[in-house]
């Protein structure tokens, strides 16, 4: 099977068009709590294990037809992130393991699974670079409403965006975790710098 897939028109515009907006306005869409590879870069993230993903649909209802489509049936917990870039913005190459923040020796997902909500008309710059190790497996450049899937173990990079302009994915971390290592994962929890969530908010940084 291919290290990763393309789909595109995933869904109708309308839902796009909703989507966008909604997290635009989100109050807890800021500066992103994600490392230093993600330079210049917004977003929140929302960590969630299988048996809670009603209430990720009940408290953000416009990523219900997304997780709809994106989730797969034998992963169990999730790490799902709005990802917002404008012109200077990039992700450095890395390897996806937010959950490590929880479960210090996690595995890699099995899969991540990226929505382009948003590309700037005409961008330069921005497109995403999959290699596995030291093989360069392919360059997607994002269009919208194209849904890309990857094996979670490959390293990715989103080169330097050069154009003005919002660059918005919606990125979801699919795991496949041993008991041991669910039990240390949340049931639910935001992560997000916004002042306004209040003490319950998970600010921490991962490095």
């Amino acid at each position: 099977m291919s290290a990763f897939t393309v789909q595109p028109n995933a869904f109708e515009a309308a839902y796009l068009r909703t989507l966008r907006k909604q997290i635009h306005s989100s109050r807890f869409f800021t500066v992103n709590t994600l490392n230093r590879d993600f330079v210049g870069t917004r977003g929140f993230s929302i960590v969630f294990r299988r048996e809670t993903v009603a209430r990720v649909a009940r408290e953000f209802p416009y990523f219900a037809r997304y997780l709809d489509v994106a989730l797969t049936p034998d992963c169990n917990a999730f790490y799902l992130n709005p990802l917002h870039l404008v012109g200077g913005s990039r992700v450095d190459p890395h390897i996806d393991r937010s959950l490590r923040s929880y479960c210090a020796e996690v595995a890699p997902p099995v899969l991540v699974s990226v929505l382009y909500v948003e590309v700037p008309p005409a961008m330069r710059g921005g497109d995403l670079v999959l290699s596995r190790g030291k093989k360069h497996l392919g360059r997607v450049t994002p269009s919208e409403n194209t849904i890309v899937r990857f094996d979670g173990d490959l390293t990715h990079s989103v080169e330097r965006v050069e154009t003005d302009g919002s660059r918005l994915s919606l990125v979801c971390e699919q795991y496949r975790l041993t008991p041991d290592e669910l039990d240390k994962v949340p049931e639910f929890t935001i992560e997000t710098r916004a002042k306004a969530y209040g003490s319950d908010t998970d600010s921490r940084k991962r490095r």
